[in-house]
């Protein structure tokens, strides 16, 4: 059975780095779920306001918010019990982090798409 992602922070647009994870997670086999409150679909998926709304267990959220929405997310993972929970370049502000950190969460700070093995550029 597939791993469960939540991409948060997921876009229809090609070019941002939400929609690449996408596509990367679905690459890799992952089961992935996007999560962005003004879509209702990715990439053939649907997608969900908040990882709350998904009816479903998460294992794992990569996440790809500004900083500025970043700790109401981390408050939303935290309640869904998400346990692995990646901060991308861009969602890895100090208070994100410490906002996570204070929900006890144990955020990886690093490129969720490379480290599955994919090159972001491979999904221009």
């Amino acid at each position: 059975m597939a791993r469960v992602v939540a991409v948060v922070g997921a876009s229809r647009n090609r070019r941002k780095f939400g929609n690449k994870a996408v596509r990367a997670f679905l690459h890799r086999g992952y089961d992935v779920i996007p999560i962005n409150p003004g879509e209702k679909e990715i990439e053939g998926l649907v997608a969900y306001a908040s990882v709350l709304d998904v009816p479903r267990p998460i294992e794992m959220a990569t996440v790809y918010v500004q900083p500025a929405v970043g700790a109401r997310v981390m408050a939303e993972i935290a309640e869904k019990g998400i346990g692995e929970v990646w901060l991308n370049p861009g969602a890895d502000e100090s208070t994100v982090v410490a906002r996570a950190r204070e929900l006890g969460l144990d955020p990886i700070l690093e490129c969720s798409i490379v480290s599955i093995g994919e090159s972001p550029a491979s999904y221009s």
